[in-house]
């Protein structure tokens, strides 16, 4: 509708103005004129767009829902897509493994950055400005990977496209885990559950049609898929621009503030639950494509189909499960069992003498580490129901710390060591171990 009231507004502005001012001149004049008027007409478009009023709980959320869904398979080809080009890069570009573990903990680090920002910011900016602006930079992040590369030196050019997609994609985690937890839903542990389900099947679909098209069209054009993966966040920002966006907190109610949130005890254990389910799940879906190509001598094609594909395909099956059937099952049993599945994976990916068990490994994390951040989410909620915004950007921070530490954790200690990354899996398992005790702690208090 929007681009309807662009057009009105310039034509308007053309009628009213411009014909009057030059009606004794000629046509071509007051048509050059009128190029001045429609970006004019263009901005004061956008800003009513950005000013509309929200409109009341009783209207129908459904497509702001999809929209959340949609930003996380954003996230989903950020977090995942640069990764599977790590040893394309590194025979490219002639980059060791140290510089490339640098990319994942420079984007996780930027997000930290955002989530930080989110939680002091995005209530005084707004909502749907910060989540079209979310998507927007991780269009331009994404489009930014196919050309910067070969204009500035080619790793500082992947740098700058990481650093750019990662706005976005912290952006994207400030903000739409809390408009779908405003949205009207039944049940709201499992909307948050089946919600980041999403982020695995996006994570699925990135590695599935990229792994379809590198075998199709060669890895040397990988260039074309970043333009095609751009596109989706790009609509997707347009779909926010118009569909309605709940109120996290009642009208007249107030979120907590960072010295109440910094000293309640439940929001300390929330926070290194976040940092484990973080680090767990991004340790092995970072480094399980390189860690298939090159620990097992497993192909390519091979390895990122058993290895992060199925991690994905496992990890958003028990996020759907649970999205489905959590009203019959008890959240902190679920993630218990699923902490000590957790544990055994990286134990199996990293002791087991055969590749496919190893590959096996791999893809059970997966499965275990599947309702452990919006378990957290969903928990903290429960607990702290004033948290607000504020609540759901730090815990986003810590699990996006989380996510920096423990791949870097890995990549660093398999450089180290004699083992590669079968010893820096076997450190990790103290990863889902930490969370597991967290939970714990949790019920005992």
């Amino acid at each position: 509708m929007y681009f309807y009231y662009i057009w009105f507004l310039s034509i308007h502005l053309y009628n009213r103005y411009v014909k009057l001012f030059f009606a004794k001149k000629d046509a071509a004049s007051a048509n050059w004129v009128f190029t001045f008027f429609a970006p004019y007409a263009t901005i004061k478009a956008f800003g009513q767009v950005f000013r509309r009023k929200e409109k009341p709980m009783t209207c129908d959320y459904k497509t702001t829902m999809r929209a959340c869904f949609a930003g996380y398979v954003v996230q989903a080809i950020i977090n995942n897509f640069a990764p599977l080009l790590f040893v394309t890069w590194q025979g490219s570009f002639a980059l060791p493994l140290g510089r490339i573990t640098l990319l994942i903990t420079v984007n996780f680090l930027t997000q930290l950055a955002v989530d930080l920002f989110g939680a002091l910011f995005v209530d005084r900016i707004g909502y749907r400005v910060c989540v079209v602006a979310a998507h927007v930079f991780s269009a331009v992040g994404l489009a930014s990977l196919a050309f910067l590369p070969y204009v500035l030196p080619p790793y500082a050019g992947i740098m700058a496209a990481v650093v750019i997609s990662a706005v976005g994609s912290g952006l994207i985690e400030v903000l739409v885990s809390p408009i779908m937890e405003a949205c009207p839903t039944p049940n709201k542990e499992s909307a948050m559950s089946l919600l980041h389900s999403f982020y695995c099947w996006g994570q699925a679909g990135v590695v599935l049609l990229s792994t379809v098209f590198f075998a199709l069209a060669g890895r040397e054009h990988w260039r074309w898929l970043a333009l095609v993966w751009a596109a989706l966040p790009l609509a997707n920002a347009f779909v926010f621009l118009r569909t309605p966006l709940p109120r996290l907190l009642a009208e007249g109610d107030r979120g907590m503030s960072l010295k109440e949130l910094f000293s309640n005890k439940y929001y300390i254990i929330f926070t290194l639950m976040m940092f484990a389910a973080g680090a767990g799940e991004l340790a092995v879906s970072q480094w399980a494509s390189a860690f298939a190509e090159t620990g097992l001598g497993v192909s390519k094609t091979a390895g990122d189909l058993a290895g992060p594909m199925l991690f994905a395909v496992l990890m958003g099956g028990a996020r759907l499960f649970y999205g489905k059937r959590g009203s019959k099952l008890k959240l902190e049993k679920a993630m218990l069992v699923s902490g000590c599945l957790c544990v055994f994976s990286y134990l199996l990916a990293s002791l087991s003498p055969w590749p496919l068990l190893s590959l096996a490994g791999c893809a059970l994390t997966g499965l275990g580490v599947g309702v452990m951040w919006p378990g957290t989410f969903s928990l903290a909620s429960k607990r702290l129901p004033r948290g607000g915004t504020a609540m759901f950007a730090l815990l986003a921070l810590s699990g996006d710390l989380g996510c920096a530490a423990g791949p870097t954790l890995l990549g660093r200690i398999a450089e180290a060591s004699h083992g590669g990354m079968r010893t820096g899996l076997l450190v990790g398992a103290a990863i889902p171990a930490v969370l597991v005790a967290a939970v714990l702690a949790q019920r005992e208090r």
